[in-house]
């Protein structure tokens, strides 16, 4: 049993098996990405009705079992049938993989973390399959019956179930050196923002932070070098790397968005980056799956208050939650209808949004390509930030009239006749209502792809079931996937939405060909919130 042969023979299986089966592993690593490298998310992940994954895996192992046995049973004489019967693994991993080709939305990013728990993985199904050839032949060898021998790595086609348990196992080995890593590389990036001789301006809120920030740096651009950290760069990584990428510099300006799931989010980021002042858009149940109460969001994004140099500025987007903000220690700004930094007398259109800003009594018509009655709330808010740090009233309109579209945030593009509305990366109930107002301002008919709204807790049915509601107004609704798209078809029915204008489809893909075969030049489609992997 343990001759040299045999060894071989178990290192051989062993590095084989090891070879093909984390193959079949890409798209859960690349889901486990998605999931922050939290192997709570990605269980939900993979037990989400409707996701595939699962049940791929076991047809893969039901396949490589049956097709094992028989040619093991058909080659039984020729003495080496247990050899030929391992053929099926990689011709079924070669299946698996074409069939599984299917790209994810969000594609696997090749990070050194994920190399190494792909790494770890193939180490763990190198042990797992070479104590598992072992332990066959064990039992080959004292049963001394022919049938066990001819059969005896059937149990090897087991292995494929157990993809997901080694994938998180790996994940979980791998965890303390990886946050290791990060702390030395967010540490080494703190050093150069605490040397950076610039001004340094968070944003954070519950909604628009990315436009905020984009509308901010146009602004700070027409008289200043404005650097701000890309996407959706919110967390400590993200803009440690930043600063690693482009710091030291001659900017004047460094400008960090601040996304937070947890209370402590925000004050761990402003302990990285020390912002001068800061921005609150404004604050909604967004989030409320992990924070757990609105309580907790208030508090949460607080933080930020406390993390701004004394006599800063706190600029915040006047609502019923920011309202309990104590701002007693901090140089607040309010922005809103009647407030410090007005906003007063709004059209908005498919051209654009333009508006009166006010400045206590110094008031400003001013005029952006932006999209929505509620940009200027957002403009508002890079404006006040701008003119309490020393820029006339006439550079801010002018950085307002630069300011581009925000790419898949109420992007317009238009191809064919039809103007498509992207704005996919929009996941907040007050997003999203903006979005459906903007969309009624176009002429043509209305189309909507949406998959819903997610990460709101307790209230993710009741909200989903409101946004069907908005639906109503639309010409046609096609609804993706199978997250809470039975809410939102139950809140547009109910608020007198029709079935036959109402298609629910599987996929994103599924939904652009209806589009493909139905929208004539002159339509408008909404693309709104295109889920990542994790919530499909």
């Amino acid at each position: 049993m343990f001759t040299m042969q045999k060894i071989a023979e178990y290192i051989v299986v062993g590095f084989a098996l090891a070879a093909l089966l984390p193959l079949c592993s890409f798209r859960m690593l690349g889901a486990l990405q998605q999931s922050g490298y939290d192997g709570k998310r990605f269980s939900a992940w993979m037990k989400k009705k409707g996701n595939m994954v699962g049940s791929t895996l076991t047809i893969l192992a039901f396949l490589t079992l049956l097709s094992c046995a028989v040619i093991a049973v058909c080659f039984a004489f020729t003495g080496f049938s247990a050899y030929l019967s391992l053929i099926p693994f990689p011709v079924f991993v070669a299946v698996y993989c074409r069939a599984d080709r299917r790209a994810l939305k969000v594609p696997l990013a090749g990070t050194k973390r994920a190399q190494h728990i792909y790494g770890l993985e193939v180490f763990i199904v190198l042990v797992c399959s070479a104590a598992l050839a072992i332990g066959v032949n064990a039992v080959a060898f004292y049963a001394k019956q022919e049938l066990v021998t001819c059969l005896r790595y059937l149990p090897m086609s087991v292995l494929p179930l157990l993809l997901p348990l080694f994938l998180r196992l790996a994940n979980a080995i791998d965890r303390p050196f990886s946050e290791r890593r990060n702390r030395k590389f967010v540490l080494r990036a703190k050093r150069k923002i605490d040397v950076f001789g610039g001004v340094k301006i968070a944003i954070t809120g519950s909604f628009g932070k990315t436009s905020v920030k984009n509308i901010l740096a146009s602004i700070l651009s027409v008289k200043y070098r404005v650097l701000i950290t890309p996407a959706s760069f919110n967390t400590p990584l993200g803009i440690a790397r930043t600063a690693e990428e482009n710091l030291p510099s001659d900017y004047d300006f460094f400008i960090a968005e601040m996304g937070a799931r947890h209370k402590g989010d925000i004050a761990e980021l402003c302990e990285v980056f020390k912002p001068d002042h800061c921005i609150v858009t404004g604050i909604c149940p967004q989030h409320l799956e992990t924070f757990g109460s609105v309580d907790a969001i208030i508090e949460a994004k607080g933080e930020i208050l406390s993390g701004i140099k004394e006599g800063g500025f706190a600029v915040i987007g006047k609502d019923e939650f920011t309202d309990r903000f104590d701002t007693s220690k901090v140089n607040s700004v309010s922005v809103g209808e009647r407030c410090e930094v007005g906003i007063s007398d709004v059209v908005a259109g498919p051209q654009g949004v333009k508006f009166c800003l006010a400045f206590g009594a110094i008031k400003t018509e001013v005029q952006s390509k932006l999209l929505g009655a509620h940009s200027a709330k957002n403009i508002a808010l890079a404006a006040a930030l701008a003119y309490k740090l020393g820029m006339t009233k006439e550079e801010i309109a002018e950085g307002i009239a630069r300011a581009d579209y925000i790419p898949h945030r109420l992007q317009p593009i238009v191809s064919g006749g039809v103007t498509v509305l992207d704005d996919s990366y929009n996941s907040n109930i007050v997003g999203a209502a903006d979005a459906i107002e903007v969309l009624s301002s176009f002429g043509g008919r209305k189309f909507v792809v949406t998959p819903g709204l997610v990460e709101l807790g307790v209230l993710e049915e009741a909200e989903n079931f409101a946004l069907g509601e908005k639906l109503a107004v639309c010409d046609r609704v096609i609804l993706v996937g199978a997250t809470l798209v039975q809410c939102v078809k139950r809140g547009y029915l109910s608020a007198g939405g029709t079935e036959e204008n109402l298609t629910v489809v599987p996929t994103l893909a599924a939904a652009q060909e209806i589009l493909a075969k139905e929208l004539n030049e002159g339509d408008c489609v909404l693309f709104l919130n295109d889920l990542p992997d994790i919530y499909n």
